[in-house]
């Protein structure tokens, strides 16, 4: 016979995150090492976590790092400060002091000045990251772009007078100088990330030591490569990803003008029509919807958009309201208020589609992950125009999300004004789950089983209550993969694809 394993005890209210499973006891700590190696030293100490990125100062004196290191840390998830660690005491003294998050700091080439991204915490759902710069001591800090009403999100000095800045702008990531007083210079556009399953806006950079700036750039048919600014020209340095695509055909991607039904709002959309497109013919639609919901799409290559296209669909995809990029009131419009009128924007978007003459209105299905995903499970419990549903990775029953999800002490603070038995209704009225006995749409889920910031549970309920309902479901659970990490395996990724696609194929025939 053999002991049974020993028993677990929790103690943290987060005792688990997405993508880093059950955590570990300790603290994260910053510590120094000799570039060639040697016994590390530990600088900082107590019942606090660290974070980065660090920045060293121009005299090596000193780490600036981010920390939280309040009574309270544990339930302040947005709360951050910067800290300046001097090295020869391993002494921390934090040199800003708000309500709300700074970070990434960075200093600049003559040490006398820290620029760093945050904003003053107002329980908002969302608010722009400004660049603050501040003397090296702490003092005098002032935000910089508050002007500019986007989010930066990243920032790197030039010189002493000048930085580099990364936002999004429409959809689109861009470059921009940016100098002490706040003035923007725009410098390119065009950047793309390295998540490739969906559109989503992203990008990096690093600025050289003489101004030159290189970048990653891509397009809706190219992954990204290697660009540069340098003397104000744009260069091409990369075009690795021709040996693989260069000899085929991808879908067109498009820009379609949409205006809300609901307030007369503009709505940032994209359409994507079948490598083989015919406009005299008819397609049918995807309607494939973003997670976040504060993120944005653009356009930018994403392989199940192509995946969708090449199978014969023309795709659509948005920025509804709750989207970034398009200024914080936007973002906002969605404040205790989501899902809502985002769906209005949805419809919207499909009419437009239609309209353009070449997508059959009978031929409409609908998918999206995280935050598409609960909007996916929205849309079919209030409206039967679609064929059939996909719903990825969804919120299903509020009530149950934020007591089960990793950013449980971040969820009902910011997205909701009461705990969940302070205000039931207004979890209830926004979940998909209370819309169920109205679902009359094929409707296919899809999680990662390791997934804990929309848990499993909620995709287990949405399937057994649809499958109670007697609406054709089934449950697709991809292993070992995180909320995040869905589409983290190729081999995984493209399943998922073929899995939506034959089920979308499966009920294509008339209701």
């Amino acid at each position: 016979a053999q002991w049974g394993k020993p028993l677990e005890v929790i103690t943290d209210i987060t005792y688990r995150t997405d993508g880093g499973g059950y955590l570990k006891a300790g603290y994260t700590h910053v510590y120094v090492v000799a570039a060639d190696g040697g016994v590390p030293r530990q600088l900082t100490f107590g019942a606090y976590n660290e974070s980065g990125p660090l920045a060293w100062s121009a005299d090596d004196r000193f780490i600036y790092a981010v920390g939280n290191r309040t009574a309270n840390w544990r339930r302040e998830p947005n709360e951050s400060e910067l800290y300046r660690i001097a090295l020869a005491e391993a002494s921390v003294t934090a040199i800003t002091s708000r309500a709300g998050p700074d970070a990434a700091p960075a200093v600049s080439p003559d040490g006398t000045k820290l620029a760093y991204l945050g904003y003053d915490d107002k329980l908002l759902g969302y608010d722009n990251l400004l660049v603050h710069v501040m003397n090296a001591d702490g003092s005098g800090s002032r935000a910089i772009t508050s002007a500019l009403d986007r989010s930066v999100d990243a920032v790197a000095w030039v010189d002493n007078r000048t930085l580099v800045i990364k936002y999004d702008d429409l959809g689109v990531a861009k470059l921009a100088r940016l100098d002490l007083s706040g003035r923007v210079e725009p410098l390119a556009e065009g950047l793309a990330g390295g998540g490739f399953d969906r559109p989503y806006t992203g990008g990096e950079f690093s600025v050289a030591r003489n101004g030159s700036v290189a970048f990653t750039s891509g397009t809706a048919q190219r992954p990204p490569d290697i660009a540069a600014v340098a003397r104000g020209r744009r260069v091409q340095l990369t075009q690795l990803n021709e040996t693989f695509l260069g000899g085929k055909t991808l879908g067109a991607v498009q820009a379609l003008p949409v205006t809300s039904s609901f307030d007369g709002r503009p709505v940032g959309a994209w359409l994507v029509t079948p490598p083989d497109f015919d406009r005299t013919k008819k397609y049918p639609l995807i309607l494939e919807i973003h997670g976040g919901p504060y993120a944005a799409y653009g356009p930018t290559f994403a392989t199940d958009v192509q995946l969708y296209a090449s199978a014969g669909y023309a795709v659509l995809y948005t920025n509804p309201r709750g989207s970034t990029s398009y200024g914080a009131e936007f973002a906002n419009l969605i404040q205790h208020r989501y899902p809502g009128e985002d769906y209005d924007d949805l419809m919207s978007a499909v009419d437009a589609a239609i309209a353009t003459g070449f997508v059959d209105a009978e031929k409409l299905y609908v998918t999206g992950g995280s935050g598409g995903g609960i909007l996916t499970a929205w849309i079919v419990g209030k409206t039967n125009r679609f064929k059939a549903a996909a719903a990825q990775k969804p919120v299903i029953n509020w009530a149950s999300t934020v007591l089960t999800t990793d950013i449980a002490t971040y969820m009902p603070k910011y997205w909701f004004a009461k705990l969940p038995w302070e205000d039931p209704d207004s979890y209830w009225s926004r979940s998909p789950l209370s819309l169920v006995g109205s679902v009359t749409t094929p409707t296919l889920v899809v999680v990662g089983d390791r997934d804990f910031r929309t848990p499993v549970s909620d995709s287990e309920q949405y399937y057994q209550a649809l499958q109670l309902k007697g609406v054709p479901t089934a449950l697709v659970k991809v292993p070992d993969a995180s909320h995040g990490g869905l589409a983290a395996r190729p081999s995984q990724s493209a399943a998922r694809v073929s899995a939506i696609l034959a089920w979308f194929e499966k009920h294509a025939a008339p209701n």
